[in-house]
């Protein structure tokens, strides 16, 4: 008998998913976990890790901030285009921030990427907009490649910014959706910015 299309569906998707360097079993229940209580990098207003305003960007001074780690090349996607940055690795190989570079040759902005960050009010990726408790006011729509996406300011950090995708969301894509649907909306990236 062969097996339906749907059951081999999820068996390549959690397979995928076990391999997957950024994925992590909750331990109870064989599930993908959505958040993490492990913490490997925090983010505060001033520094995200060791990372901080005057830090020059370069795999050198990205490692030295964050001891342990990591850095490759990639090209990854920003709101507007693609860009080169250096990715930032655990020693187990979790990416964990993408890191960009500035006009000035320091860090322009970088991006958390993995659950096993913590934002500077308690927010971690896979968290929803609901559990964070952000408020749409504090919002905007995510533009080009970022396309019904939710951009909001953490509450008290102007330079953090937080990320959501909205499960399903089929637009309009030149506004923010509605509360109801903002609600199970889920957080994506964290962007740190130095503080001018």
């Amino acid at each position: 008998m062969r097996p339906s299309a749907i059951g081999f569906a999820c068996l390549a998707a959690i397979t995928a998913a076990a391999c997957s360097p950024t994925s992590d079993l909750d331990g109870t229940s064989g599930r993908l976990a959505r958040t993490s209580n492990e913490t490997l990098v925090q983010i505060t207003e001033d520094r995200i890790g060791g990372i901080t305003g005057e830090t020059v960007y370069g795999s050198k001074t990205i490692e030295a901030a964050l001891p342990g780690f990591t850095t490759d090349g990639i090209q990854t996607a920003v709101e507007n285009n693609t860009e080169w940055a250096l990715a930032a690795f655990n020693s187990d190989g979790f990416q964990v921030l993408q890191v960009f570079k500035g006009k000035n040759g320091r860090v322009r902005t970088v991006h958390g990427v993995t659950h096993h960050l913590q934002g500077p009010n308690g927010e971690r990726i896979g968290m929803t907009f609901s559990e964070i408790g952000s408020s749409r006011a504090d919002c905007r729509v995510g533009r080009n490649l970022w396309r019904g996406m939710a951009i909001c300011v953490s509450e008290g950090h102007s330079n953090v910014e937080l990320v959501y995708a909205i499960p399903g969301y089929q637009g309009p894509f030149d506004r923010l959706p509605a509360e109801n649907d903002l609600f199970d909306a889920e957080l994506q990236r964290i962007l740190w910015t130095p503080k001018s």
